[in-house]
């Protein structure tokens, strides 16, 4: 048969009479589709090219065809970003509490993570669950620091007791800065109970572990001391009065 008989028959003419005319290559037509000679598109390479293309599709996203197709699936997952194995997951921790766990990367894996996905997990979890567990060891740590204090000071009735005295006193005797330190250790309340010992020796006594009940008896005492009744000094009616209040608050 003659080449160009054949070239002819294997090409679509592009006029409307079907007669190959000679012309140009029309835009947007690749010059590997076309032929010359014929002055039309070649059909049989259009052909060939696009069952190449599908050819190319199916090998770079596989799509499994059932649920049992567990090759399939782990090829389409690695195309997807997921690593082979559990074990190549590259985790920058987000915060050194959060180091890469082996069993939770496996279970990620199974469940068709990719590295971004399983980065972005640890991630939220230094981002929403840190902050809740540093909650909970702070409640945890105030908790303890309470059991202590009750215990040095004689019980949960008498701390509670001492903790309103020391929280009067220290927040008109202290500036709001110290008072607040001082306030939050178990040491910090001892120091601070101390401090109000020493500041109010005639209404504090030192009897028992609380020591911070005034007496009576003290108060008396100090109603007949000339600072109170010939001086009227300020300070001392004050530290009597505020005696008295803490005597007799429920």
């Amino acid at each position: 048969m003659d080449p160009s008989a054949q070239a002819q028959d294997d090409a679509l003419p592009l006029d409307a009479g079907g007669e190959a005319a000679r012309q140009g290559r029309p835009d947007g037509v690749p010059e590997k589709f076309w032929d010359d000679g014929a002055g039309a598109v070649r059909v049989d390479a259009l052909l060939r090219s696009y069952r190449e293309l599908e050819k190319r599709l199916g090998r770079s996203l596989p799509l499994p065809q059932d649920a049992a197709d567990e090759a399939g699936r782990a090829r389409l997952l690695e195309a997807l970003g997921r690593p082979k194995a559990p074990e190549d997951y590259a985790i920058e921790p987000a915060h050194p509490m959060l180091q890469s766990d082996p069993d939770i990367n496996r279970r990620l894996h199974d469940a068709g993570f990719t590295q971004a996905q399983t980065q972005l997990v640890y991630e939220l979890a230094a981002e929403r669950l840190l902050p809740v567990l540093d909650d909970a060891r702070g409640e945890m740590a105030a908790e303890r620091e309470r059991e202590r204090l009750a215990r040095h000071f004689g019980g949960d009735e008498a701390w509670r007791q001492t903790a309103k005295q020391l929280r009067t006193w220290g927040e008109r005797s202290l500036s709001p800065e110290v008072y607040a330190t001082l306030s939050a250790s178990h040491d910090g309340v001892l120091a601070l109970h101390e401090m109000m010992r020493r500041a109010e020796p005639e209404i504090v006594g030192q009897a028992g572990s609380g020591g911070l009940e005034p007496s009576e008896d003290r108060l008396q005492e100090m109603m007949r001391d000339p600072r109170y009744w010939r001086d009227r000094d300020p300070q001392f009616i004050a530290r009597v009065t505020d005696g008295f209040k803490r005597l007799y608050s429920g």
